[in-house]
């Protein structure tokens, strides 16, 4: 298919998980009647930001996978014919935790998961507390609509991870993201920080030809981060296709052009004039 309708859910959360789920799931149906085909959430969707603090407590909000929240938006995928990319705080094991996304099929089946890589500790972002770090690798998932090169939040500052999901043959890059202000910040500095989350997307569709996905969180949260929203979808050549505001709950409808990667890295061919043999410091913390 040459054509395809996503929907980018933004929204805020409460404490109130059924309720959480609820708001997305009346999101996701609003996507489809616009004819979305691909739907995606964002990060921890079902519940707080709940990493502002480090609390030993807060890990009996994780979730096994599958498990309540994988047969709620599965068994939606499935009413809908839909693709749905949620993102969930996973339990895998006594002691081991992830912060990952989860791809649905049309069928209301997994079609695959990844686990965030890159993970933050920054004040009020606490999440090597509760995270380890994903081993799933960069690895698109196989859906009925394309791979999906699937990341998470503080991975989109990596260029590494959205050139290996590219190199691996992403049909297009997907972030489900947490990211805010602190308060505290001047006027000026909030939209530095801002301007540099969009940029370094958009550079990432430019870099690798191929579309990009993110989708924020919005509000005011007890832990007292002002997640600024601005979920967009951004061209295989850094053009906004769409972004929604600071401070609204919304849907995003967006049509990609699946075919135009093809045109674009013909005219920009960085993948093939990549320098492979001239690379190998990359695998080093610093170059002394």
């Amino acid at each position: 298919m040459s054509r395809l309708i996503a929907g980018l859910v933004q929204q805020s959360c409460t404490d109130d998980r059924t309720a959480n789920i609820g708001k997305s799931v009346d999101a996701i149906r609003r996507c489809a009647q616009h004819d979305a085909k691909l739907v995606v959430l964002q990060e921890l969707h079902t519940g707080l930001y709940f990493c502002d603090q480090e609390d030993p407590s807060r890990f009996e909000l994780a979730e096994t996978i599958p498990g309540p929240a994988t047969e709620i938006f599965g068994a939606l995928a499935r009413e809908l014919s839909i693709v749905i990319v949620i993102s969930l705080f996973e339990k895998r094991a006594p002691g081991v935790y992830h912060n990952t996304a989860v791809v649905l099929e049309t069928d209301g089946n997994i079609a695959g998961k990844y686990r965030k890589m890159h993970i933050p500790d920054d004040p009020g972002y606490y999440e090597k507390f509760y995270f380890t770090p994903g081993d799933l690798g960069f690895v698109p998932i196989a859906t009925s609509l394309g791979k999906l090169g699937v990341l998470v939040c503080w991975d989109q500052w990596y260029p590494e991870a959205a050139r290996l999901m590219a190199m691996a043959g992403a049909d297009l890059l997907i972030y489900p993201t947490a990211i805010g202000w602190d308060p505290q910040d001047t006027p000026e500095e909030q939209a530095r920080q801002r301007d540099a989350w969009i940029t370094i997307q958009r550079s990432h569709a430019v870099a690798n030809g191929i579309p990009v996905l993110s989708v924020n969180r919005v509000g005011t949260e007890p832990g007292g981060a002002v997640f600024w929203g601005s979920s967009f979808a951004i061209g295989c050549q850094g053009e906004v296709l769409a972004q929604a505001d600071t401070s609204n709950e919304t849907q995003l409808i967006v049509e990609l052009d699946t075919k135009r990667s093809e045109s674009v890295r013909r005219i920009w061919p960085f993948l093939r004039d990549r320098r492979i043999d001239a690379y190998s410091g990359l695998l080093q913390r610093l170059l002394d």
